[in-house]
């Protein structure tokens, strides 16, 4: 059974209800930090699925084809030029992504990952926007040792970082139980691949300190566990969660844990470079293990293609030195 509702009419169907025809093909999505670096792979999959995304980001999207609202979405406005009545639903991405960042500005991260997404949230219901998959991570959930995460671990953030992903993951809830929007938070885990030239984390300093010949440093002694999923499977997972209508969270990485050093060690034998590692202290709020239960997301049909190693290569040709004939 169909819901049809005017615009700007709250949305009062149950979640269950509103399951059936959420294909991508033929809609209008608005895809939040389009511009970055999952987004603009998405972006390119929506594409090439037969939808039409719209994007909002502070730099328009590479794709003059594709329609970009540019700005803040700390900006109520530019939130308002962006959720459009007749949108079949939003992913959003953006978010301020960085641990330590959240640890020296815990106000700044909270504007954009809590208040701008309330901000989006409310504008989704008063403009008939049924569907919305965030990107959250398995961060919210805190350390756990070595026990595998899964979607029923209570939320036990340990960073400002995790605590704001996990009170946008309430306001999802909340907006599912009250106004039957359709809401997923898709766990991501440490995504890597290529497109990342312009990212700080581990995988691009590697490759960077690959291409100069340079060293990295390493946080605590590099046993740390961490689940390395490819940008790629992560819109896999995306998309089979809109595709599905599944609602509430879902753990998505490669289903398979690597410490660091082991990452260090594939990313010598991808690149070919000795990458020397200095170890140094550790940081608050650094978890020892990352171990990812991923049967809900496989479930959905959900299916990792990349190892490391892989995915690693992938990642190495937008870092590799240009040799001179």
């Amino acid at each position: 059974m169909s819901h049809e509702r005017t615009a700007g009419e709250p949305m009062t169907g149950t979640a269950t209800e509103r399951r059936e025809d959420v294909g991508v093909a033929g809609r209008r999505v608005l895809v939040t930090g389009g511009s970055g670096f999952i987004g603009r792979r998405l972006v390119g999959a929506l594409l090439a699925a037969g939808a039409e995304p719209v994007v909002v980001d502070q730099n328009p999207h590479p794709d003059p084809a594709v329609r970009s609202v540019v700005g803040d979405l700390c900006d109520p406005d530019v939130r308002a030029a962006a959720v459009t009545e007749g949108l079949d639903g939003m992913v959003h991405l953006a978010a301020l992504t960085s641990v330590l960042r959240s640890i020296e500005d815990p106000a700044g991260v909270y504007r954009l990952n809590v208040d701008a997404t309330a901000g989006l949230l409310e504008l989704c219901r008063e403009r008939g926007v049924p569907r919305v998959v965030f990107a959250s991570t398995n961060a919210v959930t805190g350390d756990v040792g070595g026990t595998a995460i899964n979607e029923r671990l209570p939320l036990r953030p340990l960073t400002p970082y995790g605590a704001t992903k996990a009170a946008a993951e309430m306001l999802l809830s909340a907006y599912t139980g009250v106004y039957g929007m359709q809401t997923c938070a898709v766990r991501f885990a440490n995504v890597y691949g290529p497109g990342m030239r312009h990212k700080d984390s581990f995988v691009p300093r590697l490759m960077r300190a690959a291409s100069a010949g340079e060293g990295v440093q390493v946080y605590g002694d590099g046993a740390q566990l961490r689940d390395y999923v490819h940008v790629d499977d992560v819109v896999q997972a995306v998309l089979l969660a809109w595709q599905a209508g599944h609602t509430g969270p879902l753990v998505v990485g490669s289903g398979h844990s690597t410490s660091v050093n082991e990452l260090i060690e594939t990313a010598r034998d991808v690149t070919g470079a000795p990458i020397p590692a200095e170890y140094v202290a550790g940081k608050a709020g650094e978890m020892p293990a990352v171990v990812l239960d991923i049967a809900e997301a496989r479930a959905l049909g959900y299916t990792p293609r990349h190892d490391l190693r892989s995915g690693m290569e992938t990642v190495w040709p937008d870092f590799a030195p240009v040799e001179v004939a």
